[in-house]
Formats: C-alpha cells, sequence, structure tokens
C-alpha cells in the first residue's frame, strides 16, 4: 500500500515536471474600423512617410466608400507627391460627399493650378470666397493663377484683399504677399508701384534675396541704375553665387560704362552656368563677354 502511494506521488511529480505543450494564440483579431485606419494615415502624413499615408486612406476607403475626410486627406497625400490628376480626382470625390469643405476647395485649387489649368483654379477659389469670405488663401491662390492668366489687375485686387485678411503678425506671408503683388505691378509696368511693395516686402522680411533682385529690377527698368546696384549688391552679399544677379549686374554695369566689372559679372556667371551643365546658357553668356570686349576695343 505505502509502495503505491509512492508510486502515486512520483507520478504526480513527473507530470508537474513534464513542460505543457505549446499553443499558438488563438485571440480572435479585431478588424480595424475606418476611423482607426484612417488615423493610422494621418499619423503616417505627419511623419511624411506618404507611401504608408496613401496606403492607410485606401483601406479606410475600402472600409467607408463615403469617408470624404479619406478622400480629402488622400488628395492631400497625393499633392505632396506631385501626382496633381490623382489628387484632383479625390478632391472632386471628398466635395462630391462634403460639398461645403473649405479645405478640400483650396487643396483641389492647388491641383488645378499645378496642373496648370488655371481658370479651374481660379473657380475653386472662388467658390472657397463664398463658403468663407475672409479667408486671405483663396484671394492669394487666386491672385497667382490670375497672373498666369496675364490678368494682371484682378490679381493686383485679389492680392490687396489678401493683405487685409492676414493678421498683421503674420509677418512673411505679409512679405509674400506685397512680392508677388510687386510682381504684377512691374508686368504692368508700374515701376513705381512695384518698388514700392517690395520695399514693403522687405520691411516683413529683409531677409529675402529674391525681393532685393525684384525690386533691382524695378529700379532697373524705371532708370534708377545707382538704385539697382545697391540692391544687386544686396543680394550677392547675402548669396555670393546668385548666377541671375552676376547677370544681371554685369548688363548694369555695362550700361554705366564700367566694362571690367561688366566682364567680371559676366565670366563669373558663365564659369558658374558652365559647372552646372548649362552650357548653352554658358556659351550665351560668354558672346555677350565678347561683344563688349570688341565695343571696348572699337570706342577704346
Amino acid at each position: 500500500m505505502l509502495f503505491q502511494n509512492l508510486l502515486k506521488i512520483l507520478l504526480a511529480i513527473a507530470l508537474w515536471l513534464t513542460p505543457l505543450p505549446a499553443f499558438a494564440d488563438v485571440a480572435p483579431t479585431v478588424p480595424k474600423t475606418a476611423k482607426e485606419v484612417f488615423h493610422a494615415g494621418v499619423l503616417a502624413f505627419q511623419k511624411e512617410d506618404y507611401a504608408a499615408a496613401i496606403e492607410q486612406f485606401d483601406q479606410a476607403i475600402q472600409l467607408d466608400p463615403n469617408d470624404a475626410p479619406a478622400y480629402s486627406d488622400r488628395c492631400l497625400t497625393y499633392l505632396q507627391l506631385e501626382n496633381y490628376v490623382a489628387a484632383t480626382l479625390d478632391c472632386t470625390q471628398a466635395l462630391a460627399l462634403n460639398p461645403n469643405n473649405v479645405e478640400t476647395y483650396l487643396n483641389r485649387g492647388l491641383a488645378y493650378y499645378k496642373s496648370g489649368e488655371f481658370a479651374e483654379a481660379i473657380a475653386d477659389y472662388t467658390q472657397v470666397l463664398q463658403l468663407k469670405p475672409h479667408d486671405y488663401r483663396a484671394y492669394y491662390n487666386r491672385g497667382l493663377a490670375e497672373v498666369d492668366l496675364a490678368a494682371y489687375r484682378d490679381a493686383i485686387v485679389d492680392y490687396g484683399q489678401a493683405l487685409r485678411q492676414t493678421l498683421p503678425l503674420d509677418r512673411l506671408t505679409l512679405a509674400e504677399i506685397y512680392n508677388d503683388r510687386g510682381l504684377a505691378q512691374l508686368l504692368l509696368n508700374d515701376q513705381q508701384g512695384a518698388i514700392a511693395d517690395f520695399t514693403q516686402a522687405l520691411q516683413f522680411n529683409n531677409a529675402n534675396i529674391g525681393t532685393y533682385y525684384n525690386r533691382g529690377c524695378a529700379h532697373h527698368q524705371k532708370g534708377s541704375r545707382v538704385a539697382a546696384l545697391d540692391d544687386f549688391n544686396q543680394v550677392l552679399q547675402r548669396d555670393p553665387d546668385d548666377i541671375r544677379t552676376y547677370v544681371s549686374r554685369g548688363l548694369l554695369h555695362q550700361e554705366m560704362g564700367k566694362m571690367e566689372e561688366a566682364i567680371a559679372d559676366l565670366q563669373r556667371a558663365a564659369e558658374s552656368l558652365n559647372q552646372q551643365g548649362a552650357t548653352t546658357d554658358s556659351q550665351q553668356v560668354l558672346r555677350v563677354i565678347e561683344e563688349i570686349r570688341s565695343r571696348t576695343v572699337v570706342f577704346g
């Protein structure tokens, strides 16, 4: 009897020491909802992982074909990927589901603009202003499209509206709008108006070398050579490798009779263009140098 009890105890210990068989995790997988997948797409977009964002928005739309935000955000993602056709299609679908979404109209307008469909972009920005009359972005973007259609006066009006709607503390945006309105003024041959706008832009952002260059061109067209030279010098002090400014300053030096300075500027531009592989442009600048040299010899 004692032997049998001992045997039971030993068997119990043996069983206790025997490893239990491994079982796979058979917990049921809970399918993600469209909202959860959409949120994952937003997170991927914020991380600039646009491929992953597209994949997540695709799944969200498969789960809920009427998910307007998923179409809208996929449109925005395609904009980042410069796939403007796909962006336009998605924004159009989003607007069919939610026709009062201002951001979607803005995004589709940008897709149209980037595709060169300026009239369609203007129509979308106009729709934004019907829904939200004080949106400076719609005025500004519509102005950009109007410039591309050579509707410069309309653009100047829209830029003015954009300036009035922009927050006073948003100095960089104000500088950008003033700069673009100055370009529109310049295209209308209103050099004085352009100079005033470029000067205002620089008061808001004096680090923008493009505005110095634009004002220099306006001064040059107006015949204010000294002022133009000062602006071109300002550009090159900030960016000693700006090729277009070397060309413009070189031609200005030529007009001012400073032939050595003109040749030096143009030679610098030609060398830089050649280094960048723009051999055709480099050759054109070299031909201008030869013309200056030949004229200097004739009139010397």
